[in-house]
C-alpha cells in the first residue's frame, strides 16, 4: 500500500481523518462519520511498517523515539498533498496510525461561519483568549483563522509553539515564527518562557496542559502580550473551572483574580453535520466584561452561561443561541441540534418558540409583500380611473 495515493484519494473524497489499523481496510471520517475505503484491501503489519518509515523520513529522531515509547506526533507533507497531522501508536502488538487533514489555505471567518465575537477577540491586543472543544471540533482551524487575521491586519511579531506544527503561516504584515515541540524546543513550558524574550506581540500555545504552562501563559497575558491557546473543554464555564483546577487549592483564589483581569474571552465550538453536506460549527462566544470578570473572581461559574446569553451587546452568544440560529436557518437538523445541546429539554422548548416566531415573521412578510403588490396595482389603475371619470 503506497501512502501518497491513499492520502490523495482520501482528500478527493472529502475525508477529515484517515485511520490505518491492521486487519481492516483504511477507514475515513467524512462529515463526522467513519466508514471503510472499500477500494483498498485489508491493512497488514507490513503496510503499516512501510507507512511509518515514509512518515519518519523527515523526523528520524522522532521515529527512533516512537520505537522506544510506542507513540509519536508528527506532521507530514509531500508532493501536491496538503499537510497532515499524524499520530502513530502501538495497540495489542500492532501499530495503528491516525492522520488528520490540515487545509492548505487558511479559511477566513466568513468561510468558517464564525460569529462576530470571534473577530472581536482576534482584534484584542493583549490578554488571554482560549479556543475550546472536543478533539476534532475545529479548534486548530479557528485559531489559524485568528492568527491569519492578525497576520494580515497588524505589523507585529507572532510566535507559535505547537506539537506538531499543523497549519503553516507565511509572513504577511507580521513576522511569524513557528516552533515545534520535539524539534525546535523540548517542551511547551521552556518554549513559552523563551518566547517572552523574543520580542513577541502575539503568542500561540498549541494547548494548555498543566499548571506551569497555564501560569506562564497568564503571566504573559498580564504583561501585555496577546496569548492564544486551546483546551479540551466543552464550554466557557467548564474552561474557567478547569483552568482554576490546574492549581492547588491555596492558589485558586489568586488564579481567579488573575483570570478576571487577564482573560479576554473564550470560544467554544462543536462541529455538526450540515443538511446540505459537510459540517458547520456551533460556536459559543464569551467576551469578558465587568459582569463576567466579577463572576470569575467570585467563583460563580454556574451564572456565566446566563451572562453570555444576555451579552449580545458585547457580541456574545451561547451554544443554545448558536444551535437555534443553525436550525432556524435550516443548516442543521433539529434532532442533531437537540442532541448537541447542553440541556436537551430547554433547547427543544426554546426551539419551538423560535420556529413559531419564524412562522409569524414569514406570515408578516407575506402580508407586507401582498400589500405592496396591491398598492402598486392600485397606482397603476389610478390613471385609467381618472381618465374614465374625466370622460
Amino acid at each position: 500500500m503506497e501512502l501518497n495515493p491513499l492520502l490523495r484519494r482520501a482528500v478527493e473524497l472529502g475525508a477529515s481523518d484517515i485511520h490505518l489499523k491492521v486487519g481492516i481496510p483504511p477507514i475515513l471520517r467524512r462529515d463526522g462519520a467513519l466508514g471503510p475505503l472499500e477500494e483498498y484491501s485489508i491493512v497488514t503489519d507490513r503496510d503499516v511498517e512501510a507507512v511509518v518509515e515514509v512518515l519518519g523520513k523527515g523526523s528520524p529522531e522522532r521515529l527512533e523515539a516512537f520505537k522506544q515509547t510506542g507513540d509519536v506526533d508528527i506532521a507530514y507533507q509531500d508532493e501536491d498533498l496538503p499537510r497532515f497531522r499524524v499520530n502513530a501508536f502501538r495497540q495489542r502488538g500492532h501499530v495503528s496510525i491516525a492522520l488528520r487533514v490540515i487545509p492548505k489555505n487558511v479559511p477566513n471567518f466568513e468561510a468558517l461561519h464564525m460569529p462576530q465575537g470571534v473577530r472581536r477577540l482576534a482584534d484584542e491586543h493583549r490578554g488571554l483568549v482560549l479556543v475550546t472543544g472536543a478533539t476534532g471540533s475545529g479548534k486548530t482551524t479557528t485559531l489559524a483563522a485568528m492568527i491569519d487575521h492578525i497576520n494580515r491586519s497588524r505589523q507585529q511579531h507572532i510566535v507559535t509553539i505547537e506539537d506538531p506544527i499543523e497549519i503553516l503561516h507565511s509572513d504577511h504584515s507580521c513576522i511569524v515564527n513557528q516552533r515545534e515541540v520535539g524539534l525546535d524546543t523540548t517542551d511547551f513550558t521552556q518554549a513559552l518562557r523563551r518566547a517572552l524574550r523574543q520580542d513577541p506581540d502575539v503568542i500561540l500555545i498549541g494547548e494548555l496542559r498543566d499548571a506551569e504552562t497555564a501560569q506562564t501563559a497568564l503571566q504573559a497575558a498580564e504583561s501585555g502580550h496577546l496569548v492564544l491557546s486551546t483546551m479540551h473543554t466543552v464550554d466557557a464555564a467548564e474552561t474557567i473551572g478547569r483552568m482554576v483546577e490546574f492549581f492547588p487549592a491555596g492558589k485558586q483564589q489568586m488564579i481567579r483574580s488573575i483570570m478576571a483581569g487577564a482573560l479576554r474571552g473564550i470560544v467554544s465550538q462543536r462541529l455538526l453535520p450540515r443538511i446540505a453536506g459537510g459540517r458547520i460549527a456551533a460556536v459559543e462566544v464569551m467576551v469578558t466584561n465587568s459582569r463576567i470578570a466579577d463572576l470569575i473572581r467570585d467563583n460563580q461559574p454556574e451564572s456565566i452561561t446566563d451572562a453570555i446569553e444576555e451579552g449580545a451587546f458585547f457580541d456574545m452568544q451561547s451554544f443554545s443561541q448558536a444551535l437555534l440560529d443553525l436550525v432556524v436557518a435550516e443548516n442543521v437538523d433539529q434532532e442533531i441540534a437537540a442532541n448537541a445541546a447542553t440541556n436537551r429539554h430547554d433547547f427543544i422548548v426554546a426551539l419551538e418558540r423560535a420556529l413559531k416566531q419564524k412562522s409569524a415573521n414569514v406570515r408578516a412578510e407575506d402580508r407586507r409583500v401582498e400589500e405592496e403588490k396591491k398598492a402598486v396595482a392600485e397606482e397603476q389603475e389610478l390613471p385609467a380611473l381618472r381618465l374614465a371619470q374625466a370622460e
